[in-house]
């Protein structure tokens, strides 16, 4: 009330029509320049998973490279770190570039890198941000740009990147994209407390599905940290199921002896 300058009449008004509608107050009834971004379409992400994981996000406890890098849990001896990495061509009028980094086991996000970086320089950032988190696993988005970002990192003697089907790099494809988005969606949902940036919970609001069923961000809007964040967690997703896979298969081949002897034990 202080701050906007409300009354008590107002406040009601205001608490009953979010009681009425619900997810879509915030769409009939925006109150800052980033809710006006929801005019039309349907958000993909719960609105209010997002209001609750603003309300929850802190400020950043170290900021490095001009602003560039946000750090919100640096790194532990002995956790492990996967990054997500949604790679841009680096002009300064498109897209931008962007890195998160989550703790493997809770996926709790601990720091994001955001601007408009040349492949090599991105590379270079990333090999950074990788060494200073325990040599964090990169996922690089091989798609459009990510082949010239993962080239420079070999170029570098990088080792710590994601493979898949025997290639460096994260595809996304028509039938990967859907499952990271509704993946990030879930969590979302039901862990929103592991989320600190206000950057990309902003770029939730404004993710929207479309009349044919595709999701993308709004006109006028970005989806690089969104995108970045999908591909850490599925990721993550798919490394703890090759594990759970692994572990069943050593499981299964171990004598019986052994087995019945564990079992007793």
């Amino acid at each position: 009330m202080q701050q906007a300058g409300l009354t008590l009449a107002q406040i009601a008004w205001r608490r009953s029509k979010r009681a009425e509608l619900r997810g879509l107050a915030v769409q009939e009834y925006a109150e800052d320049p980033i809710s006006c971004f929801r005019a039309s379409g349907e958000c993909v992400f719960d609105l209010e998973a997002i209001e609750r994981a603003l309300r929850g996000c802190s400020e950043p406890v170290e900021v490095r490279n001009n602003q560039h890098l946000l750090i919100w849990l640096p790194s532990q001896v002995g956790k492990h770190y996967l990054i997500g990495v949604d790679p841009a061509g680096g002009g300064s009028e498109g897209d931008y570039s962007c890195a998160m980094v989550i703790e493997a086991s809770t996926g709790l996000q601990c720091a994001e890198l955001h601007g408009h970086f040349p492949p090599r320089e991105l590379a270079g950032k990333l090999i950074e941000l990788a060494n200073s988190y325990n040599q964090g696993l990169l996922v690089v988005e091989q798609n459009n740009h990510g082949h010239a970002v993962l080239a420079h990192l070999r170029m570098e003697g990088c080792t710590n990147v994601f493979r898949e089907g025997g290639h460096d790099g994260w595809l996304t494809s028509a039938v990967s994209r859907p499952a990271m988005i509704e993946n990030l969606a879930a969590v979302l949902e039901v862990e929103e407390t592991i989320f600190h940036s206000p950057r990309l919970l902003n770029e939730c609001r404004t993710f929207i599905r479309h009349a044919d069923g595709s999701c993308s961000a709004t006109a006028g809007s970005h989806d690089d940290c969104v995108m970045a964040m999908a591909i850490a967690l599925a990721a993550r997703q798919k490394l703890a199921g090759q594990s759970s896979r692994m572990r069943s298969v050593e499981m299964a081949s171990l004598p019986i002896e052994a087995d019945r002897a564990s079992r007793d034990a």
